[in-house]
């Protein structure tokens, strides 16, 4: 062996050893570091001071969604059966009449404060702490809103209602609707004969279970002859979430899809813009013939 060869090897250690080596350093506490005991302690403590932040942010993010997009809403009362059982869940989209408008069978909740006395009678919080959770459990649907409605949209904004044909059937414009698939097993459509010409920017509301529902035939007296202001509407209920049995969607019946109705839906904005169109013609008319 040259010494070359000598020297190369007295310079290189064995592939073992350098494994060993290797090994004793990855299992070697650094130098001024804690044990694993106290590396866990210290994660443990750094999730419960980080718990409250978490809780916040989450109720932050559900204050937005509820504001802007979508709430729960719990069902109090027995006036919309068999649609909405009492203590069901529903989601509200509150975005989609910013995209549509409100149609004839949708679903609505809307507030019914300084107009509607509530079905559903709530007492006030005794204190700021009950307050905050009565808020709470509103948000997210486990309580109801007192001051909160829902029911069925029957006519819009320049409809005529009326109670009943021959066959006892509502009829909006002439046309009588078919309720049999959500009206309550038993109940007439209304035991109360009503007419009614909806005012524009409002609605002509009832609950499915017209026996017992506090709706717009109750409030007749009321400003707008019992209807409600469109923009009181909070938003479309489009599915029951709780309980898990009774999860659906709220679809619009089919009896709102008539032919009869959907032209006399089309033909509305058509008559307001002729009906505004006229009067400007006629000015006009006149202007140009105070130029000659």
């Amino acid at each position: 062996m040259t010494s070359e060869s000598q020297e190369y090897g007295a310079s290189r250690r064995p592939v073992e050893d350098e494994v060993d080596v290797v090994a004793e350093e990855t299992h070697q506490p650094a130098k001024g570091g804690k044990p694993d005991e106290d590396q866990k302690k210290e994660k443990k403590g750094s999730f419960w001071k980080e718990l409250p932040v978490l809780v916040v942010v989450a109720l932050a993010l559900a204050l937005i969604i509820k504001t802007f997009v979508i709430q729960a809403f719990y069902i109090p009362s027995e006036s919309m059966e068999n649609t909405l059982l009492t203590n069901d869940r529903v989601l509200v989209n509150k975005l989609v009449y910013h995209t549509r408008d409100i149609e004839r069978g949708d679903v609505v909740v809307f507030s019914g404060v300084n107009s509607w006395d509530g079905e559903f009678q709530m007492e006030e919080p005794s204190n700021p702490v009950e307050g905050f959770f009565r808020w709470v459990g509103t948000a997210f649907g486990i309580v109801p809103g007192e001051k909160d409605y829902i029911k069925r949209v029957i006519g819009v904004g320049g409809d005529h209602v009326e109670c009943c044909d021959k066959q006892q059937r509502i009829t909006v414009n002439g046309v009588p609707l078919d309720e049999s698939s959500y009206l309550y097993p038993g109940n007439l459509p209304s035991r109360e004969e009503f007419e009614t010409d909806v005012p524009p920017g409002h609605l002509w509301v009832m609950g499915d279970h017209r026996q017992v529902s506090m709706d717009s035939r109750s409030h007749t007296g009321d400003p707008g002859g019992g209807s409600i202001p469109e923009s009181q509407v909070i938003g479309r209920a489009f599915v029951i979430v709780w309980p898990f049995s009774r999860a659906t969607t709220i679809p619009i019946p089919e009896t709102f899809a008539q032919p009869a109705l959907q032209a006399l839906s089309g033909a509305t904005p058509l008559v307001a813009g002729f009906a505004l169109a006229v009067p400007l013609v006629l000015v006009r008319r006149r202007w140009l013939r105070s130029k000659r």
